[in-house]
């Protein structure tokens, strides 16, 4: 098997699908300009770009004024946080507990500049209940962010619930903007991107098989940026615009976007990886509730304990037969907190054990059972 075939580490990246790029790089050559120059060059590139954007709003599902390109999913994750200090005053931010890096501690410097930040917290499976964001909603609450699917356990939120839930709780009030990370769930779970109540979303293509450097934010209404320049992507996103990314993101999203039958697959091939590892001597699926109710988590990322075993020493042991998992999100490899554990109160001795495999379009029965083998060889030599 190639590197690629044991590669199992797809919430981080996806290897790049080669014709979408190469499509893209040779369009991006052809048409070089700089698409907010007034002449014929310039004006070749634009309609490369809208072009782009016109595929990426097509495959979504909404209108193509409300998307714009970015450098990826940070980015558009940031924007619409750093919308409200555009404001005259300070208010409250609500983010879950369970949030990725690019929210989190992007609130926390918004809690330096005088915002007050709130975490909305998880319950012991992963989930954030609808009721919990609207307990902790107050008249000037200015933003809500809760992810469609975690990063590390792989659960789904009910995002659609809590947007009808902000909705009825301030109903006759102002009401918060609702934003979606939708950066993991994109091409792995179904997703309604015009549903009422969500006003922004944020994409990453590097997760679907795109390029790094690329992303996109869906917004619902216009917001006003607090970083400003020189008025590309009508002032929502200035810079120079990324031609090649936006080609290849739009491709990626047509190939990967609700593609449904893709995702039945994988919702088997992992229930079965799941129940064999559940089988394993010491090992514990986090959350367990992920046994008894398999619908609540994308299929596309588990995460395991195994006893006696830290984290890092399953990986290494992994790599070293050339097989590529992860003890939790990239961004935060270097730290040795695991935040999102924390808030689901999971122990430490599971948590300090924990692991995530994470899979993709590409991955086959044959790698999963390669995985299998590996990962019980590993947990035998510490698990008798």
């Amino acid at each position: 098997m190639t590197e690629k075939d044991l590669y199992f580490d797809w919430a981080a990246t996806s290897p790049a699908d080669a014709d979408i790029l190469q499509e893209a790089l040779t369009l991006s050559l052809e048409k070089w300009g700089n698409p907010s120059s007034g002449h014929k060059t310039g004006k070749a590139a634009r309609t490369v770009l809208e072009d782009a954007r016109n595929l990426a709003a097509k495959t979504l599902g909404v209108k193509a004024e409300n998307l714009y390109f970015t450098s990826g999913g940070t980015e558009s994750d940031q924007i619409p946080l750093l919308s409200v200090m555009t404001k005259p005053s300070t208010g409250t931010v609500l983010i879950s507990s369970i949030e990725h890096p690019a929210v989190r501690e992007q609130a926390m410097a918004m809690k330096h500049c005088g915002w007050k930040v709130v975490q909305i917290p998880s319950d012991k499976d992963g989930i954030i209940r609808p009721e919990a964001v609207t307990s902790l909603l107050t008249n000037d609450t200015m933003i809500v962010c809760v992810m469609a699917v975690n990063n590390e356990t792989g659960a789904i939120q009910p995002v659609y619930d809590i947007a009808d839930a902000i909705t009825a709780a301030c109903k006759g009030k102002r009401r918060p903007k609702f934003h979606v990370d939708c950066v993991q769930a994109v091409g792995k779970i179904t997703l309604n991107l015009a549903y009422p109540g969500i006003d922004s979303a944020a994409f990453s293509a590097h997760k679907i098989c795109g390029p790094r450097g690329i992303g996109l934010l869906y917004c619902k209404e216009a917001l006003e940026a607090f970083l400003r320049g020189g008025g590309q992507e009508k002032g929502i996103r200035s810079g120079t615009e990324n031609v090649f990314g936006a080609v290849a993101f739009s491709k990626c999203l047509e190939r990967y976007y609700n593609k449904e039958d893709a995702i039945k697959r994988q919702q088997a091939a992992t229930a079965s990886f799941v129940k064999e590892l559940a089988a394993l001597k010491g090992c514990t699926i986090v959350p367990e509730a992920r046994l008894e109710k398999p619908e609540l988590y994308s299929p596309y990322v588990v995460q395991a304990a195994f006893a006696h075993i830290p984290g890092n020493v399953m990986m290494r042991a992994l790599d070293a037969k050339g097989i590529c998992i992860s003890t939790g999100s990239a961004c935060s490899t270097k730290k040795n907190s695991r935040p999102i554990l924390e808030a689901m109160h999971v122990s430490s001795d599971v948590s300090e054990t924990a692991v995530r495999f994470s899979f993709g379009p590409h991955t086959t029965q044959e790698a999963i059972n390669c995985l299998l083998a590996a990962v019980s060889e590993v947990n035998n030599q510490f698990n008798k």
